[in-house]
C-alpha cells in the first residue's frame, strides 16, 4: 500500500472510533438515565440494574482505544514520521492518550461512573478534530525535523491526557462538595465515591505524572536551543507551559506542606488543567510565535 492508502485507513479508523465512542456514549447514558428512573419507581437505586449496558459502554471505549490507536499509527505510517506534527494529529493522539489514561484508571481504581463524561470529551475532541483541524498528511516543516519530536510531544500529550483525567475528577469533586453543603447528595450521586476519595484520586494522577510534565518541559528547552540556539526565549507557547507547570507544582506544594484539601485543592487542579487547555487550543491556533505549527 502506498501513503494515500494508510492516510485513509487512518481517518476509516478515527471515525470508526467516533462510532464505537457513540455507542459508549449512549450505553453510559442510559446506564445512568435508568438508574434515576428507578428513584422515580420509589426503588433503590443501584448501578447493577444496568450494568450491562455500562460494561457494554466500557467495552466500547476499550474498541475505540484500539481503534483510535491503529488511526494514529496509520496515520505516522502515511507521514513517515511520528503523527504529532500539526493540531489534528496531536488532537487525535492527545484523544489515545486521555483514552488510555481512562482505561488505566478503570482498571486500577474503579471509575466506571466516569464513563458517560470520558465518552462525552473524546467525541468532543475528536469531532473538532476532523470537522476544524483536519489538514492532508504531509512532511514535516524543517524546525520539527529532529528526534526531540518523539521524546518532548510525546511526553506533552501522554501528561495532558492524565491531566485532563484528574481535571475531571476534580469537577465531579466541586460538583458533589456543592451538593452536600446544600444539605446532601441526591439519590443519583449516593452510589459515587466520597470526596475523600475523590480528593485523592485526583492528587495521585498529579502526582504521577508531574514528573512527566517537568521532563516535557525541560526536553522543549533542550529542543529550543538544538533548534534556535536559545534555550528558553519566552515565546507564548513556552510561557505558557511553563505557567501550568507552576500551577500544578503549585497544587502539590499546597497540598504536601500547607495541608490544602478539598475544595481548594480542587479549584486549583482545575486552574492548572485550564492553562494547558489555553495552550493547547489558543496559543496553538491564534497564538504568535516559533510555535505556530498548527497547520491550519
Amino acid at each position: 500500500m502506498n501513503s494515500s492508502d494508510y492516510a485513509y485507513l487512518s481517518n476509516y479508523g478515527v471515525y470508526t472510533a467516533m462510532a464505537l465512542f457513540a455507542v459508549a456514549f449512549v450505553a453510559h447514558a442510559v446506564e445512568v438515565a435508568f438508574s434515576v428512573r428507578n428513584l422515580e419507581e420509589k426503588t433503590k437505586f443501584d448501578f447493577s440494574r444496568t450494568k450491562r449496558s455500562g460494561d457494554l459502554g466500557t467495552v466500547m471505549i476499550v474498541l475505540g482505544f484500539i481503534s483510535l490507536l491503529l488511526a494514529v499509527i496509520f496515520r505516522g505510517v502515511s507521514a513517515e514520521r511520528v503523527p504529532w506534527g500539526n493540531m489534528y494529529e496531536f488532537s487525535i493522539t492527545g484523544a489515545l492518550a486521555f483514552t488510555g489514561a481512562y482505561i488505566f484508571a478503570l482498571w486500577k481504581y474503579k471509575i466506571k461512573w466516569l464513563g458517560l463524561p470520558v465518552a462525552i470529551s473524546i467525541l468532543l475532541t475528536l469531532g473538532t478534530a476532523i470537522t476544524v483541524l483536519y489538514v492532508p498528511s504531509a512532511p514535516l516543516v524543517p524546525a520539527l525535523k529532529s528526534a526531540w519530536l518523539v521524546i518532548h510531544v510525546s511526553a506533552a500529550i501522554i501528561s495532558g491526557g492524565v491531566f485532563l483525567l484528574a481535571n475531571c475528577i476534580a469537577g465531579t469533586y466541586l460538583i458533589l462538595d456543592r451538593y452536600e453543603e446544600r444539605g446532601g447528595r441526591p439519590e443519583w450521586a449516593l452510589k459515587l465515591p466520597s470526596l475523600e476519595s475523590l480528593d485523592q484520586l485526583t492528587y495521585r494522577l498529579v502526582a504521577l505524572v508531574f514528573p512527566l510534565w517537568t521532563f516535557a518541559v525541560i526536553a522543549g528547552a533542550i529542543w529550543a536551543e538544538a533548534a534556535w540556539g536559545r534555550y528558553w526565549g519566552w515565546d507564548p507557547k513556552e510561557t505558557w507551559a511553563f505557567i501550568t507547570w507552576v500551577a500544578y507544582a503549585a497544587y502539590l506544594h499546597a497540598r504536601v506542606t500547607v495541608g490544602w484539601r478539598g475544595r481548594k485543592a480542587a479549584w486549583l487542579c482545575l486552574f492548572a488543567g485550564s492553562t494547558f487547555l489555553f495552550n493547547y487550543v489558543y496559543v496553538n491556533i491564534w497564538g504568535t510565535g516559533k510555535h505556530t505549527y498548527s497547520g491550519l
